[in-house]
């Protein structure tokens, strides 16, 4: 039986150069639909069962971020529900994946992948509770709908806004808003009914439906880079962040989360709005004291380890959480969850998923809560 690969489905993307023989499959990482970012892959392989695999991801020195090869393991899934490491080997030029099948049928990706379907069934499910809103914001470049759940009071007095895919290969933050979400929905969880006490979430689970589906790593449809487009996003160009910017300029805003995937950092970090003009006393002790809260919630987070603070230029205003720190004087952050594993509490199995995402995405309204307190 000819073994076959495949990538003609939700999130995937491949360039097969090679797939005569399991043994010597040659592939190069594809980039973007329209724009050269190059770092995420998903694919299928069929007819290798029993077969000692190597695949090699030809052009992975020359992607976007190479030094996220680095001690990085692929995954794989049988059945798209259940994912596991893959034994890794990065020579500087080649990324190879090394592994024998055990069905006729194995799916290979970046990170677990977080598909359309399934982001339609989150919105579906939360909107099943009285609690929950959800709201149309608009449409994509390509017609696709971009939505808002909306959970609590929107009467309440802070209103907490958390975002996430704006890089849309960066699925470990959906992951992370699903946790989110069934936290608040949880009535047994009493942090989640404290908080919503005096807070209403708005969340938006994916910024850029658009460049999920196409398997894109950072763009959308036109090519827009949206965590590059909060001065002056257009309806042509950057939909997803005019449509979202302007409800957060109707609604108004007291803590910000856009959450994100870094290729690099083994680590769960923030970056904060310290560099910025104007930044006070009082917002950089409301930052610290979320840190230390976060830490003390759930272990997997941590601060020792992140981006330096860098110095204030106007162009950092276009990335999400300086424009809205700048513009709503509030706690305002960029979450970065790791592509391989959490080095403080590293898992051989599975590394970093989505499961560990959504976790993190539960114990996230701890600190949210004594934000308020």
């Amino acid at each position: 039986m000819p073994i076959k690969i495949s990538q003609h489905f939700d999130g995937g993307a491949i360039v097969v150069l090679r797939a005569d023989q399991p043994q010597h499959i040659e592939l190069n990482i594809r980039s973007d639909s329209h724009a050269e970012f190059t770092q995420w892959f998903y694919f299928r392989l069929q007819g290798a069962r029993g077969e000692a695999c190597n695949i090699k991801l030809m052009n992975a020195g020359q992607t976007t971020y190479p030094n996220g090869w680095k001690d990085y393991q692929a995954i794989a899934s049988y059945d798209r529900a259940t994912w596991f490491r893959v034994p890794t080997t990065f020579d500087g030029q080649v990324l190879s994946i090394v592994h024998t099948p055990e069905r006729d049928s194995v799916f290979y990706a970046y990170f677990e992948p977080y598909t359309w379907e399934r982001h339609l069934s989150l919105l579906g499910r939360a909107g099943q509770s009285p609690l929950v809103r959800v709201e149309d914001l608009g449409s994509t470049v390509e017609g696709r709908d971009l939505n808002m759940l909306v959970i609590g009071n929107p009467s309440a007095t802070k209103k907490v806004w958390v975002i996430a895919r704006q890089h849309p290969g960066e699925t470990m933050a959906e992951w992370f808003v699903e946790g989110m979400v069934d936290a608040l929905l949880d009535g047994a969880n009493p942090i989640a009914r404290r908080v919503l006490q005096g807070a209403v979430f708005y969340l938006v689970p994916n910024m850029n439906p658009d460049g999920s589906v196409r398997g894109n790593l950072r763009t959308n449809a036109a090519g827009a880079n949206l965590n590059r487009e909060w001065i002056t996003p257009s309806v042509e160009k950057s939909p997803e962040v005019f449509l979202v910017k302007n409800k957060m300029h109707e609604i108004g805003c007291d803590i910000f989360l856009d959450v994100h995937g870094d290729e690099a950092l083994p680590y769960i970090f923030v970056a904060g709005s310290e560099m910025l003009e104007g930044f006070t006393a009082e917002q950089m002790i409301e930052q610290g004291k979320f840190i230390a809260d976060f830490e003390a919630a759930s272990p997997d987070f941590q601060s020792r380890y992140g981006y330096g603070a860098g110095k204030y230029n106007a162009e950092m205003l276009a990335l999400a959480s300086k424009y809205v720190g700048y513009t709503f004087k509030c706690l305002s952050l960029t979450l970065e969850l790791p592509f391989k594993d959490n080095a403080n509490l590293p898992d051989a199995i599975n590394g970093w998923d989505g499961a560990r995402s959504a976790r993190l995405g539960a114990a996230c309204l701890q600190p949210i809560l004594k934000a308020f307190m």
